[in-house]
């Protein structure tokens, strides 16, 4: 993530798993249309990417699966765990990655939750599945970086 950042981001949640299993090509930032309680309950961190995904419909893109836990004092007012939520991004943002979900297999995974300048906003990632192979091929670099660095430590 070698983005400049203009304002604070206050990161709510993060999808880790989402690097291990896709290769990502292309990220871009989307504002997430919530209702009060949603926003109370991601304040107090109580939100989950794992398992979520987004999907293009009638030109919107929506967020589904993505949990965002309940806000008690909001009882009478309760939202939907798991409900599916709009994305906020440019309609030509939308119909370009929407072309590449359908014509070349990609899937739009949400990589970050966080606040900027008090928005909820969503980092999303354009990614292939990897299988195991390209797997293991990562985690065999991975542990060579690591290798190469203790013995630069130890020189």
């Amino acid at each position: 993530m070698a983005e400049k950042v203009a304002s604070a981001e206050k990161v709510i949640c993060e999808n880790r798993r989402a690097r291990f299993d896709y290769a990502i090509d292309d990220t871009v930032e989307a504002g997430l249309m919530l209702t009060g309680s949603e926003v109370k309950a991601l304040r107090n961190h109580e939100a989950s990417l794992s398992d979520s995904y987004a999907l293009p419909d009638k030109g919107e893109l929506f967020l589904l699966n993505a949990h965002i836990g309940a806000y008690t004092p909001a009882a009478t007012f309760a939202h939907l765990p798991t409900r599916p939520r709009k994305l906020l991004m440019h309609k030509a943002e939308i119909e370009k990655w929407a072309a590449k979900v359908r014509e070349r297999g990609y899937t739009i995974v949400p990589l970050v939750m966080y606040f900027k300048d008090g928005r909820a906003k969503v980092r999303l990632g354009l990614g292939k599945g990897k299988n195991t192979i390209d797997r293991r091929e990562g985690i065999r670099e991975r542990e060579t970086k690591r290798e190469l660095d203790r013995l630069k430590r130890r020189r």
